[in-house]
This record gives C-alpha cells, structure tokens and sequence, in this order.
C-alpha cells in the first residue's frame, strides 16, 4: 500500500493506492453514517455494492454513462434524490467511477446544504491518475466544458487499480495521456521511463505510473489550490483539447484522444519528435481531420481565456515547460501551423 497525503491545511486528505482496496473501503473513509454513492451506468455494478455493504446505511444512484451526465439536468436529479434520502450535513457523498462520476458528485456534495463530505473511488486511469485529486468539481454548460463548478476537496481518495482489469483497452489508452501531459511538462525521468517500455510494459508498471503522475499533480496543487498561477500547467494539451472534445461530441473522441491532439500545436523541438513517437506507441492519435475551426472557436468560452488573452501552456524541452499570454489569433496561427 501507498499512501500520498495531500497537505492542504484543514482540507489535508490521504490518497491510498492499494490492490484490492475496495473492499476495505471503510477503513479508510467514514460510511458509519447515510452515504449517498454515485456512480454510473458504465461502471460494474458491483463496485458501488462493494462500498455500499460496508456502509451504515447506502444509497446507490446510478447516472447515465458519459460526458452528457456532467450536466444541470443531471446534478438537479442527483440534489433531488440527495434530499429525498434525507441526508443531513453530517451525512456524506461517495463517488465510484471515472472523471464524470467525480466532476459530479464532487459539485454536488460542494452545494447540497451549503457542503457536505465528499470522497472519490476512481474506477477508470484518467481519473485515477489525474481527475480523482485536486478538488476542481464541475458540470458542463452550452456545449463549454466544466464552466459550472467549485473547489471542494475529497475527505480521502481511494485507488484501487485491481478494478482497471474491466475497462477497454481505449479506457485504459486515454487515460495514460494524462500521465503522458505530466511527465512531459513536469518530471523528465517518468517521460524516460515511458519511453524504455514496450507497451505492455507500460500496463504492467501502471501502479508504479500512477503514483508518479499523482506526486506531481499533488506538488503542483499544494503550491496552487484555486489554479491562480502555478496549476496552469496541468492545463497543458487542454485548451485545444477542449474544443476538440466539444466539437466531437458525445460519441467522438475521447478525453484523453483530445487532450493528445492538443498537446502537439504547442510543443515543439526535440521534445515534440519524442511526444508524437510516445503517443503514437501507446494507440493515442496524432492527426486530426475533424473540424479545427469550429474546435477554436471553443477557445474564447475557455476558462483559461481573460480580456482576449488565454494562458497557453507551452513545452519546448521534456520535463519543463512555461505559460504565456498569447491572443486567440496567435493561439489560432500555432494551431493551423501544425495541423495545416
């Protein structure tokens, strides 16, 4: 077992990494109370049992699958059913699944009774690498990604990496771009090793990835909880990753499949030949025939973009990288210069 500990004064929480973890769910979180677990229709149903039996008392609410229940249609229902099962402030919320199940459940838990516990068992690579940590909670808004949400903080994350064995071989590829966007920005020696394995080498190591990628996403949140300054790095792909992923819609591509063809208008130099030969390795694509203009003009609802200028994170050298401003007409010419 590892146990990362997330040191955020009074929102301090313990991220545990362990096999088979999910059974001992209650040791690590406190279920002696009514606890409200959502999850969603793509996730096995018996890890929400597997939480749930370990409760004093439990409630399973089951949301639709995908990125279409990270909506205000959708978190009105999860409220509704929240207060209809009586929790009080003392109660708490547990969210078994991906990114949206988390996204979700951490908002909701965020505004029902002004804030309640809230904590997070990611059944998915994306969000055990990435999403599970950090406290950013959000639902969608007119087609712009997570424009609606707080900061709240999980009491504890759980990750268990056994429950990785039911999910696609595209599930797992996605989320190992995540992992992908830290190392390259952020820590040279994990790029390195991602590079000395074969693919299947890389699965067979995940825990060992997992927990580096964590280390670094649990630095930079540390030194930049409400992403002022600092936790923009973690933004790196995203800015044209987002609005690829809105262009594509339901049913397109996935996250990480974005965030990787966004990654690579703003890396450059050696480190670009390295990044497209890393991520054409693992199955992430590299060309796009979609729609890049449409995908831009998501760039002015970005949440990155102020006073026509948006933070754009920019590597020209593994293991590091810098922000800066740049106008959506700069940003726009980086974009059509790679991908024209």
């Amino acid at each position: 077992m590892t146990v990362l500990n997330m040191n955020l004064g009074d929102d301090s929480y313990p991220i545990i990494i362990e096999k088979g973890s999910l059974t001992r769910a209650n040791e690590y979180f406190g279920l002696d109370r009514n606890v409200f677990i959502i999850t969603d229709s793509g996730v096995p149903d018996i890890y929400a049992r597997k939480v749930a039996d370990l409760c004093k008392n439990a409630t399973i609410y089951t949301v639709d699958e995908g990125e279409g229940s990270k909506s205000l249609s959708t978190l009105e229902a999860v409220l509704t059913a929240m207060s209809q099962s009586k929790l009080d402030r003392g109660d708490c919320v547990v969210a078994v699944g991906g990114g949206v199940v988390g996204d979700l459940s951490g908002f909701a838990a965020s505004i029902y009774m002004r804030g309640i516990d809230f904590y997070n068992v990611p059944t998915t690579l994306l969000s055990q690498v990435d999403s599970s940590i950090g406290g950013k909670t959000a639902v969608n808004l007119g087609g712009i990604k997570n424009i609606v949400g707080s900061f709240k903080q999980p009491k504890a994350v759980l990750i268990d990496t056994d429950v990785l064995s039911t999910l696609s071989q595209r599930h797992l590829t996605t989320g190992l771009c995540e992992a992908i966007k830290m190392a390259a920005t952020s820590d040279r020696d994990l790029f390195e090793r991602l590079e000395s394995l074969d693919k299947n080498g890389i699965y067979d190591n995940i825990e060992e990835i997992i927990i580096k990628a964590l280390k670094i996403k649990r630095g930079v949140v540390e030194e930049d909880v409400c992403e002022k300054g600092p936790r923009r790095i973690l933004n790196f792909g995203h800015t044209l990753g987002h609005g690829i992923e809105a262009v594509e819609g339901l049913g397109g591509l996935y996250h990480g499949e974005c965030v990787a063809l966004g990654m690579l208008p703003v890396i450059s130099g050696e480190a670009k030949c390295r990044l497209i030969s890393l991520i054409k390795k693992v199955g992430l694509p590299t060309e796009y025939k979609g729609d890049i203009k449409a995908a831009l003009s998501y760039v002015l609802h970005d949440k990155k973009c102020s006073g026509g200028l948006i933070s754009v994170v920019l590597c020209d050298k593994i293991g590091t990288c810098k922000i800066e401003k740049m106008s959506i007409d700069e940003f726009s010419k980086t974009v059509y210069n790679h991908y024209n």
